[in-house]
């Protein structure tokens, strides 16, 4: 008998910290990855690829157990002057024909100061991968939507060199350090009542 409800008793505690753990869908609508670079050593010019999808588990009692898979379609950059943006998808620089995603992968988080985690993961850009550290503030605590579901949000940051992945056309005139900021809303269905 005292077997069947330390079993029942288990059973129950690792469906509660089941639940605990969260699925959340990138709202791409609502979703902007951006980035920016010097120009000429003069100016900075800021892009977005406007078309992100990708999804995060969470467990809020447990930050570390993130994990954080998101793509980024290349030929959604905009940076507002089409000419500009056409030599980007072009094979001077990321190519879209040959390589159309950017990824990310998270293969480690921690939590850095209440309200902000370090997420470590494998970032792919024009078919090379590289480690990279996002600095990411959030996730915001959940809220209801007019239809019903729940979304959170949050922020995250990091700087790469675009010589690590194979870009490295126009040195010089286009600067090799390359800031990107990623402003995540990601939403999931409510739970049943």
């Amino acid at each position: 008998m005292a077997k069947k409800i330390l079993s029942f008793l288990l059973i129950g505690f690792s469906t509660i910290c089941a639940a605990q753990t969260q699925r959340w869908q990138i709202d791409p609508a609502h979703t902007a990855a951006q980035f920016a670079v010097r120009h000429l050593g003069i100016s900075t010019v800021r892009g977005v690829f406007e078309k992100t999808n990708g999804s995060v588990t969470f467990d809020p009692a447990d930050p570390s157990k993130a994990v954080i898979e998101a793509t980024i379609d290349v030929g959604s950059v905009n940076t507002r002057v089409q000419m500009r943006d056409d030599d980007l998808r072009s094979p001077r620089f990321f190519d879209a024909a040959k390589y159309p995603t950017i990824t990310f992968k998270s293969t480690q988080a921690e939590a850095a100061v209440k309200g902000k985690l370090k997420v470590t993961g494998d970032l792919t850009i024009h078919g090379i991968t590289k480690q990279v550290v996002l600095d990411v503030e959030g996730p915001s605590e959940p809220i209801r939507d007019p239809m019903g579901n729940l979304r959170i949000g949050a922020n995250a940051t990091t700087k790469i060199n675009r010589n690590d992945f194979g870009i490295t056309t126009l040195p010089g005139a286009v600067g090799d350090e390359i800031q990107i900021v990623l402003d995540l809303e990601l939403t999931r269905p409510a739970p049943a009542k």
